[in-house]
């Protein structure tokens, strides 16, 4: 049964009877449905819901942190037993598993820590949190460096740029320094020459690495911070004629393809399904086990990915 509950509800009430005597609700918000990531995540956490015949309610962020607060609240006034996020903000989102603590509601955080990552630790959860479902964002980071010291030169000090997630992601800062520790710890001699924020998506992938290609056309390597970009870059890469290596970071549908075919080099392997899944079952366990613990750190694991094992990563975006 769908039932729509409000302007931002997209599949609410997933029910299998006779499954438990009390219907639990869940809520989850996803930071932006137009996102393959964020869908799949979507469809992972649905999918474990109707396993155990759990109603749940998800609501579309919309790419907005302010639209995000505002269905935390509208959860909360639904009455929900507990609360699931992939925050856009995770400093602001800090406030939002307050507030769900106070109501006496487990709250989970996918994909994003909450609270300032550089005072904070990823493995240390913030307090009010009852798991963080997520991979290690400085390992993930550091995975790619180790790509990148394979495909830069070594006789001079290379030359890098960077794009990053949207402005404000925890994960930008997260992947750049686990990214240049990952040089570091080969020996590398580079430069970081350019480093933007950018929407996520193809399109500004493409642009942004047109515009550093023309302030740098001698760049040797693009760092990525999502297939989605890394797609596009290899398109304004192509087109310069230039010879600069391709890294991403997801492992999607799109970033896999191109390995198979050449145009980009590596990328991590991040299941965001799996994340959904595991943030659903750690929620679930939160509301039917009293014992449960707080400040839990499910990590989904990032294998690096190049054409050599590239049957190994399945995308799930």
């Amino acid at each position: 049964m769908f039932k729509l509950g409000c302007s931002l509800c997209i599949a609410c009430a997933l029910y299998v009877p006779g499954v438990q005597a009390r219907t639990i609700t869940l809520g989850y918000v996803a930071a932006g449905m137009q996102f393959p990531f964020n869908v799949s995540v979507v469809k992972g956490f649905t999918e474990e819901a109707r396993k155990v015949g759990v109603n749940i309610i998800v609501l579309d962020g919309k790419s907005n942190v302010e639209t995000q607060g505002n269905g935390i609240d509208d959860l909360i006034a639904q009455k929900v037993d507990g609360v699931a996020v992939l925050p856009i903000d995770g400093a602001v989102a800090k406030s939002w598993a307050d507030r769900v603590s106070a109501h006496g509601l487990p709250f989970v955080s996918v994909a994003t820590e909450i609270g300032d990552p550089q005072k904070r630790p990823i493995r240390d959860v913030y307090p009010n949190v009852t798991a963080l479902v997520s991979s290690d964002e400085i390992h993930t980071g550091e995975i790619s460096g180790e790509i990148a010291a394979t495909l830069l030169p070594r006789k001079r000090v290379a030359r890098i740029a960077i794009l990053e997630g949207a402005p404000g992601m925890a994960q930008n800062w997260q992947r750049t320094k686990g990214f240049k520790e990952g040089l570091d710890k080969t020996g590398m001699k580079y430069q970081i020459v350019a480093s933007q924020p950018t929407d996520l998506t193809p399109e500004q992938g493409e642009s942004v690495c047109q515009n550093i290609l023309t302030a740098h056309p001698d760049v040797d390597l693009f760092y990525n911070q999502a297939d989605d970009l890394v797609i596009g870059c290899a398109k304004a890469v192509h087109a310069a004629g230039s010879h600069a290596r391709l890294v991403g970071w997801g492992g999607s549908r799109l970033g896999i393809a191109a390995i198979k075919a050449g145009d980009v080099d590596g990328t991590v392997c991040v299941e965001p399904e799996k994340m959904g899944q595991l943030a659903f079952k750690a929620l679930y366990a939160a509301v039917t086990k009293s014992d449960t613990q707080k400040g839990q750190f499910i990590e989904v694991v990032t294998p690096p990915v190049t054409k050599s094992n590239v049957a190994s990563c399945v995308p799930q975006w």
